[in-house]
């Protein structure tokens, strides 16, 4: 069971995380374009894959649960440092991308006129969610605590 939960938390990580990153940190060009259609894509983009990262976290609560064929023991505990700090920046990163880069192109594409107000909050707001899922990749691959 662990490899097949393994194998799903990657591929949801890939297929969810993948694309939100993606569209929160281009989310900017369509707003210095004034591009209404592509704001309107980005906005879309990061409001589904913001919401289907949430199956990353709940395969990852199962894979934590599983008991490791390697060593025999509990892959996780949510006491390890890796754990709750993964679990805060994956927070802070969904937080972002869904209230303050969603509302800014929501906004922006009611009212093209607006856009190129809002490139630097969702310029900034789209490079740290990418930051933070990162960093949220590093602490998994390097487990600090463990």
């Amino acid at each position: 069971m662990y490899k097949v939960l393994l194998a799903l938390h990657i591929l949801a990580a890939v297929f969810a995380v993948g694309p939100l990153v993606h569209a929160a940190t281009t989310a900017s060009r369509g707003l210095r374009l004034g591009d209404a259609a592509a704001i309107k894509t980005s906005s879309r983009m990061c409001r589904i894959y913001s919401a289907a990262s949430v199956v990353v976290v709940i395969l990852g609560f199962g894979l934590m649960s599983a008991t490791s064929p390697y060593t025999h023991e509990k892959v996780a505990d949510f006491g390890d440092v890796w754990i709750w700090l993964s679990l805060l920046l994956w927070l802070v990163a969904a937080a972002l991308a869904f209230f303050v880069v969603v509302p800014a192109l929501d906004k922006a594409a009611a009212d093209t006129t607006t856009a190129s107000s809002m490139v630097g909050r969702v310029a900034a707001a789209g490079g740290i969610v990418g930051i933070l899922f990162a960093v949220i990749i590093f602490l998994m691959v390097y487990r600090p605590g463990s």
